[in-house]
């Protein structure tokens, strides 16, 4: 760990215990742009208040807690004081999504179960609808608020590098999200790593003020590690704006990061493309993003029609072109894998789309399919791509993606077979299919997603990035599924596409549309076209699509727009909530 030996950080709370010896801090925005500074020596102090209280609760070192916080102080509090007291947080999503509580409880609940919490920690709007959950995962001691803990300052516990720090949730693109187990020592080898070839790359050198503006989700490892704990790390001032504020209003970010001067912030590719389709100029007045030196654009695919629409809508607010930044990684090696080179300029190569689907070779044409550099593994990191067989393949060959590296995760929870599939000598096979050209990494899809129609194999996003391109489609909000017709002879193609506002009383037009544009561009007939209601298509927590999930609803008849969030929905949410806290007390 070269980013963090010198201060000999062997542990989570020694990070926070470091950063509380600073003047720096964590400044939270909120939809008003009001802001609410708290310095790390303050957050230190009510963590271990917090660790005091649930000393008293029953909890016992070791055990696991389930975190369900918006951003904001508390979960800082409550994600600090749990390893004070020698607990496993584990941090999952609150309930932004009221029109879809029942597909909340159902989530959350299975993920309670799968972690093996004691019991939930959150704050008092939350607990109002969190009821249903808690009772099906049968927690023996229920749900606490952090504010209704009592408060008994407490000395940290002695900590094992090499035990469990927490448990974080892969994403659950394609299957249900499983517990990935991280110890102290994996989550700061992935750190020291982020931090290493960030602070070197940058033209004011390793030793330059850092800031980090972020409004990513602190139960995804994006916003804890990427983000949160990377800049407490340092440490460096952190902004943080609440997720649900920042789909609602991307400008705010923006205007933070010009505000705060933040030199690093990381997002998906969508957040990125609903910034330059929904921001408007009089948004950015007096705003400068020249200080915005690295933009890492990870968690999902990134497209180039994306990179580029973004530097050039905003190049003219002064961002730097080469501060966009695709990388790689996921949940169950910590986080990052690999990043492209951050003193260039973002790079794609073109490649033929039946060498890549039927050969299984990269091979540049001039018109074909466009991949975008992920770049070269961190240090201390490697790639390799195996076949089927488990066979080693060379550069330019299509198969699947193993790496290895210092923070490659210790298992999933209670899931020792699960883990041996996927773990191999400190290899961890990835799920995700994609090649290396010139020590750099492309990735062509996951899979579990790949589409085979007629015996030829089609990845689900180079379809839906060209259906992207339709007016009326609402970007990043497109499924492509395979389905197989009764009586048919294989999979046809079915394309889940959601419409803009405004366009309810089109969808014929619209699908006829859609259709045009995939023979056009793909080739491909798509059997049907369903266009559906803003926000229909499943998501995981961090915003991705959930492809398998939405295919299984489409046949299940149960593909539907959720519910409208109304004060008497909401009413009936809670009375259900507490009724089912009196159950789970009567057990």
């Amino acid at each position: 760990m070269p980013e963090l030996a010198e201060a000999e950080v062997r542990d989570l709370v020694g990070v926070l215990e470091r950063a509380a010896k600073s003047d720096f801090g964590v400044t939270f925005v909120d939809r008003s742009e009001q802001e609410q500074r708290v310095p790390y020596a303050a957050l230190l102090e009510a963590a271990r208040e917090v660790a005091g209280g649930l000393y008293d609760t029953g909890l016992r070192p070791g055990d696991r807690i389930a975190l369900v916080l918006p951003t904001g102080p508390e979960f800082f509090e409550a994600f600090f004081g749990a390893l004070i007291a020698g607990l496993a947080p584990v941090p999952l999503y609150p309930p932004v999504r009221l029109g879809r509580l029942d597909e909340y409880h159902d989530q959350t609940s299975a993920m309670l179960r799968a972690c093996r919490a004691r019991a939930v920690l959150c704050d008092r709007r939350t607990r109002r609808v969190l009821g249903v959950a808690v009772e099906r995962a049968g927690l023996d001691l229920g749900a606490m608020t952090v504010d209704a803990l009592p408060r008994r300052r407490a000395e940290r516990e002695a900590l094992d590098c090499d035990a469990l720090a927490f448990i974080q949730f892969s994403s659950g693109t394609t299957v249900a999200p499983k517990p990935v187990c991280l110890s102290h020592r994996q989550i700061l080898s992935n750190i020291s790593a982020i931090l290493g070839t960030i602070l070197h790359a940058l033209p004011e050198g390793p030793d330059a003020p850092h800031r980090c503006v972020s409004w990513l989700p602190l139960y995804h490892d994006m916003g804890l590690i990427g983000s949160a704990l990377t800049a407490i790390a340092r440490p460096a001032e952190l902004v943080l704006i609440a997720p649900e504020d920042f789909v609602t209003k991307p400008a705010l970010w923006l205007r933070a990061i010009s505000r705060h001067r933040g030199t690093i912030s990381p997002a998906p590719n969508f957040a990125y493309a609903l910034c330059a389709d929904r921001i408007r100029d009089e948004d950015l007045e007096g705003v400068d993003l020249s200080c915005w030196k690295v933009a890492m654009n990870g968690a999902e695919p990134a497209t180039p029609a994306v990179l580029s629409r973004f530097v050039d809508r905003f190049g003219a607010w002064g961002l730097p072109v080469q501060s966009l930044t695709p990388v790689y990684g996921l949940a169950e090696a910590s986080l990052a894998v690999t990043f492209s080179d951050l003193r260039e300029r973002f790079h794609w190569e073109i490649f033929d789309i039946d060498a890549l689907c039927d050969e299984g070779i990269a091979r540049r044409c001039e018109d074909g399919h466009t991949l975008v550099s992920l770049g070269a593994p961190l240090p201390g990191y490697a790639l390799r791509i195996t076949d089927d067989d488990g066979e080693v393949l060379g550069e330019d060959r299509v198969g699947r993606i193993h790496v290895r590296g210092p923070s490659i995760m210790m298992g999933y929870d209670g899931m020792r077979e699960l883990s041996a599939e996927v773990l191999d000598r400190g290899w961890l096979d990835t799920g995700d299919t994609g090649f290396v050209r010139k020590g750099e990494l492309y990735i062509c899809g996951r899979a579990k997603d790949t589409i085979v129609l007629r015996g030829r194999n089609h990845a689900p996003q180079d379809i839906e990035q060209k259906v992207d391109a339709v007016a009326g489609v609402r970007t990043g909000c497109v499924a492509a599924v395979g389905i197989v017709a009764p009586g048919g002879d294989g999979e046809e193609l079915v394309l889940l596409v959601e419409h803009r506002r405004g366009f309810a009383g089109r969808r014929a037009r619209l699908a006829e549309a859609v259709s045009r544009q995939v023979a056009r561009e793909v080739g491909l007939v798509p059997a049907r076209v369903e266009v559906l209601a803003p926000g229909t298509l499943p998501r995981t927590s961090s915003g991705k699509l959930r492809r398998a999930e939405a295919r299984r609803l489409l046949l299940a008849g149960r593909l539907r727009r959720p519910a409208r969030a109304t004060l008497l929905h909401l009413g009936r949410q809670m009375l259900r909530s507490k009724l089912s806290f009196a159950r789970a007390r009567r057990r």
